[in-house]
């Protein structure tokens, strides 16, 4: 397994993330069980989760499968709903419950996707307050932001954040052989993250199996690419054994690309690329909870 440094915050975590929707897939909770303690008997060390995913049963089954020491294998990161104080905290708080752990390495403000919502998180009474109270408490130690719908959402909250002397220890988005030729997170978001030393953690390098429907590419080529990127973790979900044998062994294989070989990559995509139908998280509302479901936000 790959490792690398998170940022500035000098941790070291797998290149690979387990994805922590996709392990609310399996009927059988014992599966997506199994899964993460294979993952983590691999090397992997990063752990996704939200308070959301499948009504918590992702956390639930996270927090059994880190029982009996592999807590203290893994970096553990979850995402909360809340846009006010008093939601954020108790998300905190029950996603501490379901995971059975006293503290949460990274938690992250999940879908930061509307222009408003880099205002929510620093407003009074907001998100912030209940995440400094808590990381003082000791329940959590680093913070993050999210989003998966348009690179000009982050850009702002970076701005915001530039404007409250506040900066972000890690930032999750869309990045993939896809996205480089359609609201690219990775052109425009990734340089910034980069200069400001802030974490970088690609997701979706698979596009939630969509990019492989286009067939213009495979699943390791997919994974090699965000590899390359300068991305401290490249989550991907693995509701499969074989799924998540594959992104293990992508790790193992993965070395430095060419700017020849990413070039030739991405002439791949370009074409299917254009429309954004193979990166429906951004072009349709299917991929935004919060929209669907305003109560997680308040």
């Amino acid at each position: 397994m790959l490792y690398r440094t998170l940022g500035k915050t000098g941790q070291k975590v797998s290149a690979i993330g387990l994805g922590g929707y996709h392990l609310g897939h399996p009927p059988e909770p014992s599966d997506a069980i199994g899964i993460i303690r294979r993952a983590i008997d691999h090397g992997i060390t990063f752990m996704d989760n939200c308070w959301d995913y499948h009504g918590g049963e992702s956390e639930r089954r996270m927090g059994i499968a880190l029982r009996d020491g592999f807590r203290q294998k893994v970096f553990l990161m979850t995402k909360f709903d809340g846009r006010t104080k008093d939601a954020t905290a108790r998300q905190i708080n029950e996603s501490l419950q379901r995971l059975q752990t006293d503290h949460i390495d990274l938690i992250q403000y999940h879908e930061n996707i509307r222009l408003e919502d880099p205002d929510r998180f620093f407003a009074v009474n907001g998100p912030l307050e209940a995440l400094m109270e808590a990381k003082k408490a000791g329940k959590i130690r680093y913070i993050g932001f999210t989003g998966h719908k348009d690179p000009f959402v982050h850009l702002r909250m970076l701005e915001v954040a530039a404007q409250h002397d506040f900066q972000f220890d890690t930032c999750q988005m869309p990045l993939n052989v896809m996205d480089a030729h359609f609201r690219s997170f990775g052109h425009n978001v990734l340089p910034k993250l980069v200069e400001q030393g802030i974490g970088v953690l690609g997701m979706k390098p698979m596009g939630d199996g969509n990019i492989l429907k286009s067939g213009r590419v495979t699943a390791v080529e997919c994974l090699h690419y965000a590899l390359n990127l300068p991305t401290s973790v490249v989550i991907t979900g693995c509701e499969r054994t074989a799924i998540l044998d594959q992104a293990i062994e992508a790790a193992r294989t993965f070395k430095p690309m060419s700017p020849a070989e990413v070039s030739a990559l991405l002439a791949k995509t370009t074409d299917a690329a254009q429309s954004g139908q193979f990166e429906p998280f951004k072009t349709t509302i299917d991929f935004d909870g919060t929209a669907q479901n305003p109560q997680w936000m308040s």
